[in-house]
């Protein structure tokens, strides 16, 4: 089988059944990024593979609400704001239909760690759309109005990581939070509860946003390697204080554990008893019992879920060379600051704390 295609120049070209093959292919791609570029993008917006959204608003919480779906073939879509946070799950849309979604999602800037460790990222709000087919119709953004507002107080392994593979878990809870609520993620890499309750770039520009009804979840103890048992509980009965003194609702959360193993049990070390020989997640519980504080016990849930994985299988949690580049067993992979966060909403819901009421 062979067909003859003309040129302009009058000369033919003769194709056997592989050329007709390889023809077929690029009318088929072409085709492809021909209904992905004719395809209306709302305004703000371009790219295919991601899609990529800007809109120049300023510091504050927004209303923003998507419709994905609508290209002629099946699409899958992802969605993610600002320094990584995601917000939509993978979602499936059939060719033709589409999904309308909404979330309430904080703007600041840095738009990342608030001392800008990784990068400051850009000013206003940035929409990622990724997956393997994503598509996006519609995008509504505007401001909101007085949101219950989640303050995260921690560090690495809770704050907005700019830069992968690392992940915190604040960056997989937000996709769980309805409009009306968001979270505002003033987690930093490399903080005590002494550094962070001190630095004007932390604890003070959070504390001078809270309202009342606002909750506040405080997390220490991965870099509070020589703290004493009476500093680390008077930084954390000091942050408590003025968090309540402006209306706010303080909520502890133990840290989550490190993947160091003896045998098949973690070390006290990886349960952060630290360098002084303070069992740091021991003071909080008993200073949430002292001070009708709640408390997140994410180092006892995280401890299950590790050991029940056992020494191996549990890298996937965490950062492996052969998949992230890096080896680290402090630091969380997406998958397993996923497996945090969700964690830290379980106990959300069985707590019914600030937040349960707004979770999906």
């Amino acid at each position: 089988m062979s067909m003859s295609l003309r040129r302009s120049g009058g000369h033919g070209v003769r194709l056997g059944a592989a050329g007709l093959l390889t023809l077929a292919m690029l009318v088929g791609t072409g085709a492809a990024h021909a209904d992905a570029a004719a395809r209306a993008l709302p305004a703000g917006c371009s790219g295919t593979a991601p899609v990529k959204c800007h809109y120049a608003v300023s510091p504050g919480n927004y209303d923003v609400t998507v419709s994905v779906g609508g290209g002629a073939s099946d699409g899958q879509t992802e969605m993610w704001v600002e320094a990584r946070r995601l917000m939509l799950p993978a979602t499936k849309t059939a060719a033709g239909a589409v999904a309308t979604y909404s979330f309430t999602v904080n703007v600041r800037q840095p738009e990342g760690q608030p001392t800008g460790q990784g990068g400051n990222g850009n000013p206003g709000l940035d929409i990622r759309f990724t997956g393997s087919n994503p598509q996006v119709s519609a995008v509504s953004v505007k401001p909101a109005t007085q949101p219950m507002v989640a303050y995260l107080a921690g560090d690495s392994t809770v704050c907005d990581q700019l830069i992968a593979p690392y992940t915190g878990w604040g960056q997989m809870i937000t996709s769980a939070v309805r409009p009306g609520a968001v979270v505002a993620n003033y987690a930093d890499s490399g903080e005590s509860s002494g550094s962070f309750r001190s630095n004007s770039a932390l604890f003070p520009a959070l504390l001078s946003k809270v309202r009342a009804n606002d909750a506040v979840f405080i997390q220490f103890g991965h870099n509070d390697k020589q703290t004493s048992a009476s500093a680390f509980r008077s930084n954390l009965t000091s942050m408590i204080t003025q968090v309540r003194a402006k209306g706010g609702v303080p909520v502890l959360v133990t840290p989550p554990v490190r993947r160091q193993f003896n045998g098949n049990r973690l070390t006290p070390t990886a349960l952060h008893v630290n360098g002084v020989g303070v069992n740091l997640p021991a003071e909080m519980r008993s200073l949430g019992a002292a001070q009708n504080v709640p408390v997140i016990d994410l180092t006892t849930k995280s401890k299950t879920l590790v050991e029940s994985l056992g020494p191996s299988a549990s890298a996937q949690l965490f950062l492996r060379s052969s998949v992230d580049g890096v080896t680290d067993n402090t630091h969380f992979s997406q998958y397993g600051a996923t497996q945090m966060g969700g964690l830290v909403l379980q106990s959300i819901r069985e707590q019914r704390l600030p937040l349960a009421a707004y979770l999906r």
